[in-house]
Protein backbone atom coordinates (compact mmCIF):
# COMPACT_ATOMS: atom_id res chain seq x y z
CA UNK A 1 0.00 0.00 0.00
CA UNK A 2 1.53 3.62 -1.00
CA UNK A 3 2.14 6.01 1.84
CA UNK A 4 -0.62 8.81 2.10
CA UNK A 5 1.05 11.81 -0.01
CA UNK A 6 0.94 15.60 1.05
CA UNK A 7 -0.09 18.59 -1.35
CA UNK A 8 3.45 18.69 -2.54
CA UNK A 9 3.79 15.04 -3.37
CA UNK A 10 5.61 14.31 -0.57
CA UNK A 11 4.86 10.29 0.61
CA UNK A 12 4.24 10.00 4.16
CA UNK A 13 6.28 7.40 5.81
CA UNK A 14 3.00 7.27 8.76
CA UNK A 15 0.06 9.26 7.67
CA UNK A 16 -1.45 9.08 11.01
CA UNK A 17 1.91 10.12 12.87
CA UNK A 18 2.57 13.76 13.77
CA UNK A 19 6.18 13.01 14.70
CA UNK A 20 6.53 11.08 11.44
CA UNK A 21 5.14 13.74 8.85
CA UNK A 22 7.18 16.27 10.58
CA UNK A 23 10.46 14.45 10.11
CA UNK A 24 9.39 14.27 6.61
CA UNK A 25 8.96 17.90 6.08
CA UNK A 26 11.96 19.21 8.06
CA UNK A 27 13.89 15.90 9.80
CA UNK A 28 16.92 16.13 7.46
CA UNK A 29 20.23 17.61 8.41
CA UNK A 30 20.54 20.89 6.10
CA UNK A 31 16.14 21.82 6.59
CA UNK A 32 16.82 22.07 10.47
CA UNK A 33 20.09 23.82 10.25
CA UNK A 34 18.23 26.29 7.82
CA UNK A 35 15.78 27.07 9.88
CA UNK A 36 17.82 27.67 13.09
CA UNK A 37 20.17 30.10 11.16
CA UNK A 38 16.52 32.08 9.58
CA UNK A 39 15.74 32.32 13.23
CA UNK A 40 18.94 33.60 13.93
CA UNK A 41 18.40 35.96 11.22
CA UNK A 42 20.08 34.36 8.19
CA UNK A 43 18.63 35.59 5.24
CA UNK A 44 20.05 35.37 1.88
CA UNK A 45 21.26 32.29 -0.06
CA UNK A 46 24.95 33.41 1.25
CA UNK A 47 23.45 33.83 4.69
CA UNK A 48 22.99 30.07 4.73
CA UNK A 49 25.82 28.95 2.67
CA UNK A 50 28.30 30.43 5.13
CA UNK A 51 26.80 29.55 8.07
CA UNK A 52 25.99 26.35 7.34
CA UNK A 53 28.56 25.14 4.54
CA UNK A 54 26.14 23.16 3.20
CA UNK A 55 27.08 22.84 -0.85
CA UNK A 56 24.93 25.10 -3.53
CA UNK A 57 23.27 22.29 -5.03
CA UNK A 58 22.50 20.96 -1.62
CA UNK A 59 21.24 24.72 -0.18
CA UNK A 60 19.13 25.65 -3.18
CA UNK A 61 17.38 22.13 -3.30
CA UNK A 62 16.20 22.63 1.03
CA UNK A 63 15.59 26.54 0.08
CA UNK A 64 12.65 25.06 -2.33
CA UNK A 65 11.30 22.48 -0.37
CA UNK A 66 11.17 24.60 2.57
CA UNK A 67 9.26 27.56 0.71
CA UNK A 68 7.57 24.82 -1.24
CA UNK A 69 6.19 23.18 2.24
CA UNK A 70 5.47 26.30 3.92
CA UNK A 71 8.28 27.06 6.19
CA UNK A 72 9.84 29.84 4.72
CA UNK A 73 8.55 32.38 1.88
CA UNK A 74 10.89 34.23 -0.89
CA UNK A 75 10.58 37.98 -0.50
CA UNK A 76 12.09 40.58 -2.55
CA UNK A 77 15.02 42.41 -0.44
CA UNK A 78 14.90 46.09 0.61
CA UNK A 79 17.07 46.74 -2.27
CA UNK A 80 15.12 45.73 -4.69
CA UNK A 81 17.81 43.33 -6.31
CA UNK A 82 17.38 40.16 -4.43
CA UNK A 83 15.63 37.76 -3.29
CA UNK A 84 15.71 36.79 0.76
CA UNK A 85 13.85 34.06 2.53
CA UNK A 86 11.52 34.86 5.78
CA UNK A 87 9.98 32.49 8.07
CA UNK A 88 6.54 32.02 7.59
CA UNK A 89 4.46 31.68 10.97
CA UNK A 90 4.48 27.54 10.36
CA UNK A 91 8.53 28.08 9.93
CA UNK A 92 8.40 30.24 13.06
CA UNK A 93 6.56 27.40 15.01
CA UNK A 94 9.57 25.27 14.97
CA UNK A 95 11.23 27.63 17.67
CA UNK A 96 10.04 24.92 20.26
CA UNK A 97 11.31 22.36 17.92
CA UNK A 98 14.77 23.84 17.99
CA UNK A 99 14.99 25.01 21.36
CA UNK A 100 14.10 21.40 22.32
CA UNK A 101 16.88 19.88 20.39
CA UNK A 102 19.10 22.29 21.50
CA UNK A 103 18.85 21.74 24.91
CA UNK A 104 19.12 18.10 24.64
CA UNK A 105 22.42 18.65 22.91
CA UNK A 106 23.77 20.68 25.67
CA UNK A 107 22.52 17.44 28.00
CA UNK A 108 23.95 15.13 25.69
CA UNK A 109 26.20 15.37 22.45
CA UNK A 110 28.45 17.75 24.97
CA UNK A 111 31.66 16.96 27.50
CA UNK A 112 30.78 18.55 31.26
CA UNK A 113 32.97 20.95 30.12
CA UNK A 114 33.03 21.29 26.81
CA UNK A 115 32.28 24.86 25.49
CA UNK A 116 28.41 25.52 22.97
CA UNK A 117 26.89 28.64 22.59
CA UNK A 118 24.09 28.76 24.57
CA UNK A 119 20.33 30.41 23.54
CA UNK A 120 19.72 33.22 25.85
CA UNK A 121 16.50 35.36 26.31
CA UNK A 122 16.11 39.50 25.55
CA UNK A 123 17.58 39.76 29.33
CA UNK A 124 20.81 37.78 28.60
CA UNK A 125 19.65 34.46 31.00
CA UNK A 126 19.76 31.56 28.96
CA UNK A 127 16.01 29.74 28.70
CA UNK A 128 14.46 27.30 31.22
CA UNK A 129 14.46 23.87 30.15
CA UNK A 130 11.66 22.79 28.24
CA UNK A 131 9.36 19.98 29.75
CA UNK A 132 5.99 19.15 28.60
CA UNK A 133 2.56 19.01 30.73
CA UNK A 134 -0.50 18.05 30.52
CA UNK A 135 -3.95 20.17 30.82
CA UNK A 136 -3.56 20.68 34.70
CA UNK A 137 0.35 21.61 34.38
CA UNK A 138 1.23 17.88 36.02
CA UNK A 139 5.00 17.13 33.77
CA UNK A 140 4.87 14.57 31.30
CA UNK A 141 6.94 12.02 30.11
CA UNK A 142 7.72 9.11 27.78
CA UNK A 143 7.12 6.79 30.99
CA UNK A 144 3.36 8.76 31.64
CA UNK A 145 2.11 9.41 28.23
CA UNK A 146 0.30 7.19 25.22
CA UNK A 147 -0.77 7.80 21.99
CA UNK A 148 -4.10 7.06 20.59
CA UNK A 149 -3.91 5.88 17.29
CA UNK A 150 -6.87 6.51 14.34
Amino acid sequence: MKPAAHLDGTDWTDATCPVARTVDLVGDRWSLLIIRDAMDGAQSFTDFQQRTGVARNILTDRLRRLVDRGLLRRETASSGRRQVYALTDAGRDLFTVVVAMRQWGERHAFGPKEAHSVLVGEGGQPLSDLRPTDADGTFMSADTTTVRRP
